[in-house]
């Protein structure tokens, strides 16, 4: 049984939730990911721990992954940081299935330790076919989470206003109240 996911942000699509594993406490950085035992969490956390094993092939895999996720979201159009993407993505493919409910799609891959990356940075592809403008970096300077804005209006701008908002506001009120 894996160990309690530490992140303070978690449930995201399985591709931001990737690029969360690395976050700021305290001001210091945080990776979930510099062990097997980080991995065998966030593979819990994204119940992909029943489909793939965290071991070190799958740990080095997703941790390519995520340096792809981050360099596609950072530079969006950039050709090297699609480039990265398309071979982590270049490991895996769909194989069209027809099941009892209908058409279906069945994930392959050759290495199976590439699962857990290839199915994040294909979630990354359905993300930008459905709304790229709502992945979103949080707006507080000092963090470095993600997330995808399902808000009505899609304003969100905080990956919590519970933590990242409420600093902001404090940050704002502390600096009214000095000035006046």
């Amino acid at each position: 049984m894996a160990a309690p996911d530490p992140r303070p942000l978690v449930g995201e699509p399985v591709s931001l939730d990737l690029l969360n594993t690395r976050w700021v406490h305290d001001g210091a950085p945080q990776d979930l990911l510099t062990g097997v035992d980080g991995l065998a969490v966030w593979l819990a956390s994204t119940g992909l721990d029943a489909r793939f094993t965290a071991d070190a092939p799958t740990l080095a895999h997703l941790r390519a992954a995520r340096d792809a996720l981050a360099a596609v979201v950072d530079s969006p159009g950039d050709p090297r940081a699609g480039a990265l993407l398309n071979d982590v993505l270049g490991h895996g493919r769909i194989r069209a299935t027809l099941t009892a409910e209908g058409p279906g799609e069945e994930p392959e891959f050759a290495d199976p330790s590439w699962g857990p990356a290839w199915t994040a940075a294909r979630d990354y592809l359905d993300l930008l076919r459905r709304a790229p403008d709502r992945i979103r970096a949080c707006a507080h300077e000092a963090c470095v989470l993600h997330f995808f804005d399902t808000s009505r209006n899609g304003t969100r701008r905080w990956c919590s206003m519970a933590v990242c908002g409420n600093r902001a506001k404090a940050s704002r009120h502390y600096a009214r109240t000095k000035e006046g």
